[in-house]
């Protein structure tokens, strides 16, 4: 059973800042609608700019996570041409892990929703690991903030 967020993933006004991505022709199946890869591939856009200069500030070079569990909801079709716009926030910290909630807006409509169970891996070690007490701190102040 997915995560339950204590957060409106549908409204853009639970995220503190959206990341545009242009849909590419290549994003639409036979259907002629974007496809659900695509879908995931935006969200990731979304994390990726959350978390990646934290984990480059202070993760040091063996540290980086890896999504353990995606769950997409699907509201609307999507299709192309246009740019979304990727809301993404931290919900929760474990201890190795969080929880990371998004939405993927078109204008004023929400077109899906995700969570992500996403864990800090040591990528000299190959495992799962607990991250450096600055980075929790860090974590911990983007969740208070809204990010």
């Amino acid at each position: 059973m997915p995560e339950q967020t204590p957060f409106d993933l549908r409204q853009r006004s639970t995220f503190a800042s959206l990341v545009p991505v242009t849909i590419r022709y290549s994003d639409q199946d036979p259907l002629g609608h974007v496809n659900n890869v695509a879908i995931a591939a935006y969200l990731e856009v979304g994390r990726t700019e959350l978390l990646g200069p934290l984990l480059e500030k202070l993760g040091g070079a063996s540290l980086d996570t890896v999504v353990a569990r995606l769950t997409i909801d699907y509201l609307r079709e999507l299709r192309y041409p246009g740019t979304v716009e990727v809301g993404t926030r931290l919900v929760r910290l474990g201890t190795k892990s969080m929880v990371i909630g998004s939405g993927i807006f078109l204008g004023e409509a929400c077109v899906a929703t995700a969570e992500c169970i996403s864990v800090f891996f040591d990528l000299s070690k190959r495992t799962s690991t607990v991250p450096p007490a600055a980075i929790r701190t860090e974590i911990e102040r983007l969740m208070r903030e809204g990010a």
